[in-house]
Order: C-alpha cells, then sequence, then structure tokens
C-alpha cells in the first residue's frame, strides 16, 4: 500500500481546519495510519525544506513553519500521492482547482494551509523525519478486505 506524508500546517491549525482535512481525507476513503500535533523545530524544518535551502523565500519559509503548531500524519492507500495532491490543489491557491482545500481555504503560495509529498521518495523521507516506525499503525478497512476476497 502507498504511503505518503500530509501535514496541517500552521495557518491551517490557526483557522481551525484540522478536522476538515482530515474530514477530507476519511472521505476519500484513505487510512490515517499515523497522526500527532507538534511544533516543529528549526532543524527538523530545515531538513524537510532542504530542498529549498538558498532559494529567496526559504527565510520566510523557515519562520512560517515554525511559527506554530503543524498537525503531521502518515496516510495510506491506493495512489495515495496523487489523490492528495488533487485534494489540496496546486500550490497556489490562486491556481487551484475549485474545491480543494487551498482553493477553499488559502490566499497565498506561502500560507497554503496543507503540505503533501509530491512523489514516493519525497514521502519516505519526510515520513522518516517526523515519524518512527514504530508510531505508524497498520490495519485493515473493511473494502480492502473485500477487494483482497474479489482478487
Amino acid at each position: 500500500m502507498e504511503r505518503t506524508f500530509v501535514m496541517v500546517k500552521p495557518d491551517g491549525v490557526d483557522k481551525g481546519l484540522i478536522g476538515e482535512v482530515i474530514s477530507r481525507i476519511e472521505n476519500k476513503n484513505l487510512k490515517i495510519t499515523a497522526m500527532k500535533m507538534m511544533k516543529i523545530s528549526e532543524q527538523i524544518a530545515g531538513e524537510h525544506y532542504k530542498e529549498h535551502v538558498g532559494k529567496p523565500f526559504f527565510p520566510a519559509l523557515m519562520r512560517f513553519t515554525t511559527m506554530g503548531p503543524v498537525v503531521a500524519m502518515v496516510i495510506e492507500g491506493p495512489n495515495v500521492i496523487e489523490v492528495m495532491r488533487k485534494l489540496a490543489g496546486a500550490t497556489n491557491p490562486m491556481e487551484a482547482a475549485p474545491g480543494t482545500i487551498r482553493k477553499e481555504y488559502a490566499m497565498y503560495v506561502t500560507y497554503n494551509i496543507v503540505h503533501c509529498s509530491d512523489c514516493v521518495d519525497s514521502a519516505n523521507r519526510e515520513i522518516s523525519i517526523f515519524f518512527n516506525e514504530n508510531e505508524i499503525v497498520s490495519y485493515s478497512k473493511s473494502l480492502e478486505k473485500w477487494n483482497e476476497l474479489l482478487k
């Protein structure tokens, strides 16, 4: 089963959108296999966003990410990376499709409510930054069991 990393950013927490993000994940029948609220240190933020080091927006991104609590999650499901990126919408909320999290709740590229991994390698790297393997709970949903029986 494919895994991805999803984070409700400080602006999403501040706006009270944790439940909305979780609801959208669950409504897609995806599994939340790990979740925690935390305040990210500069070290963790730097590791998470290391591909942006040296870019003009990096200092602002670091300040934003460490300014308040986030909710970090591991999500599992078929094609979960693609599904979550479509649920979130384009990074720039002004370019996001109607009905996406970012289109409905965000106004700025930096303050765009949610982070979703963009590929398997990023997902694995980001999950390992925020979670130990023993914090991820493996379980089966009833639809998965039925799908196995139908094979």
